[in-house]
């Protein structure tokens, strides 16, 4: 049981690292449950605190997800058009990935501007909004993601420190 645990905690570290760049998935809530399986194993004594800590700082990135973005576009002059547009950019570089991995980065912006320009913005403020709207985005991917790879990292380090007891037939036991 621990191993199945310990895999399904790893498989959720990793899909909470992709789901910090993709908008449907909460990348930081799912490599915290992997965290959480991991100390449901028998092999990793129970540590609240730890979890704790761990889950507070999850729902604070979860939560400063939301409002980066919409701080960088108001920093910037924009609406929720180039927040809306950040977004339907980002889905567009995801289902259609036609310039590649620059998409994730062009089609967001884009899409800003598209919604700034929708929004009846002239062309220079849009572009300015856009830019702003598109920072922010990137700023709270940026975040996420370290925090994944952090909670990665953590997760690796726990495994590590309770190698003996977790995979027991590598001792020779």
């Amino acid at each position: 049981m621990d191993i199945l645990l310990l895999f399904f905690g790893l498989g959720l570290m990793l899909v909470g690292i992709v789901g910090s760049f993709l908008p449907a998935l909460p990348g930081t809530p799912l490599s915290w449950v992997g965290l959480l399986l991991l100390h449901l194993t028998a092999a990793v004594p129970d540590d609240w605190t730890f979890l704790g800590i761990t889950l507070a700082v999850s729902l604070l990135v979860l939560a400063l997800d939301y409002f980066i973005p919409i701080l960088g576009t108001k920093k910037f002059g924009g609406s929720k058009g180039g927040v809306i547009g950040t977004t339907i950019g980002l889905l567009v570089a995801l289902i259609f990935p036609i310039l590649g991995v620059l998409g994730i980065i062009i089609w967001p912006f884009l899409g800003a501007l598209a919604g700034e320009l929708m929004n009846k913005t002239n062309p220079k403020t849009a572009l300015k909004a856009a830019f702003g709207s598109f920072l922010g985005f990137l700023a709270g991917t940026f975040l996420k993601f370290m925090v994944t790879l952090v909670f990665l990292w953590l997760f690796l380090a726990k495994v590590w420190e309770h190698r003996v007891p977790l995979f027991p037939f590598f001792n020779g036991a």
